[in-house]
């Protein structure tokens, strides 16, 4: 059967349930732009731009030039590899892991949780995600066929009021929470006592954590990300991805763990076993480096991201944004300005990007909380930043209420 483009959706109802991708459409634009002359300033998807560890990149060709490495792996990661990522669990938290128990090496973390997702759930289950949030937190339950429920972050904190108010208003009663701190997109921190609070919840609840803890490493000005399983107990009931994609600025090497609860470990390892042979070795093998000989570049690059978030809080103040300054990822979520509020998150997005040559991520790409917001990703240096701020500024000082109508 040929199928009419205008109607294709209509053979994949999986796809019918989900939008266009928000990263995709930016990119999409921005793109375009280039291929026209533009210099676009790319602040929108958080893409390290920081070069991997020079003994990462090197034990990454050495290997690679190894044909006992070009084999098939195994899904679960190198056994080398899970007992590193083990050792610095312990070193940095505390938190003592058994590799082949309680440790899954994934593809990523984006791919990580998407097999979590179809292991776990299934058509009619339902799982609880606090707005804005990741994209993938929020469709990856849809594609394995649950629902999402949301509850809002953004109008005060209210964390727990909202998480209970929604669980009892949800039936049949949701199999998950999905939450990540440092969060992406707003940024926001928490401490130990709130993974308490939050842990002791699920167990009285029975119901399962899952903690995306991609940001672990990307924190400023002396403030320590908790990981959730430094809790006591909380191995009962949570999960938590660790990624070597922003610390150790490996996003293209597609390495990231999943560690906790060895019940959901056994369900993520069965279904990739399924659906993967594991990383190219030569990467895992690199990964192995990675957190052996070089466990303190996470904290150079923080100092980076930090240099950079200053840079650009500094001259988002003085132009008068409103945002709360970041403890930790490399983000900044700011509200639009009252005077462009009408243009809503997307349209005010898409005219820096149009305009101002600055691409940026609308709020609304992060749930419907996300009104009103945009994403800043402080992935270009110094330089760059400054230069977009002042394309900005240029922007927004020379719009005048009658254009925005027309906007």
């Amino acid at each position: 059967m040929i199928v009419d483009e205008v109607d294709f959706l209509d053979f994949f109802p999986r796809l019918r349930r989900l939008p266009p991708y928000v990263l995709s459409v930016v990119n999409a634009k921005k793109q375009e732009l280039r291929r026209k002359g533009a210099d676009v300033i790319d602040l929108g998807m958080g893409n390290p731009n920081i070069p991997a560890p020079e003994p990462v990149v090197r034990k990454l060709k050495e290997t690679a030039e190894d044909p006992r490495n070009h084999r098939y792996s195994i899904s679960q990661g190198l056994p080398r590899l899970r007992e590193e990522i083990a050792r610095r669990y312990k070193k940095l938290w505390g938190v003592e892991l058994s590799h082949d128990e309680e440790v899954a090496v994934v593809n990523g973390t984006k791919m990580g949780f998407f097999q979590l997702m179809l292991a776990i759930l299934s058509q009619g289950d339902t799982i609880l995600v606090p707005e804005p949030a990741y994209p993938i937190h929020l469709y990856a339950p849809i594609i394995a066929g649950a629902d999402v429920r949301t509850f809002s972050m953004i109008n005060g904190f209210g964390f727990f009021e909202n998480l209970e108010r929604v669980l009892r208003t949800t039936y049949p009663k949701p199999k998950a929470i999905v939450v990540s701190f440092p969060n992406n997109p707003t940024s926001k921190c928490v401490d130990l006592e709130f993974f308490r609070k939050l842990v002791d919840f699920a167990i009285s609840e029975r119901i399962w954590i899952i903690h995306d803890f991609a940001y672990a490493d990307i924190v400023f000005e002396g403030y320590k990300a908790p990981s959730i399983l430094q809790v006591e107990d909380a191995k009962k009931v949570a999960v938590e991805f660790y990624s070597m994609s922003k610390g150790f600025s490996m996003a293209g090497f597609r390495v990231g763990f999943m560690v906790g609860n060895r019940f959901l470990v056994s369900a993520l390892q069965k279904i990739k076993s399924w659906m993967d042979y594991g990383i190219f070795q030569p990467i895992q093998i690199a990964s192995i480096i990675a957190l052996r000989e070089c466990e303190d570049y996470p904290e150079k690059v923080a100092k980076i991201y930090e240099s950079r978030m200053k840079v650009a809080v500094d001259l988002l103040s003085k132009m008068g944004f409103e945002f709360q300054k970041p403890q930790g990822s490399m983000f900044i979520w700011i509200k639009v300005p009252e005077e462009f509020k009408k243009l809503g998150s997307a349209k005010f997005s898409e005219m820096l990007l149009e305009k101002a040559f600055v691409a940026t991520s609308p709020g609304t790409g992060f749930g419907q909380s996300g009104e009103g917001y945009i994403r800043i990703a402080l992935v270009e240096n110094e330089k760059r930043i400054r230069q977009a701020m002042r394309e900005i500024r240029k922007l927004i000082n020379g719009v005048h209420k009658s254009d925005i109508d027309e906007i």
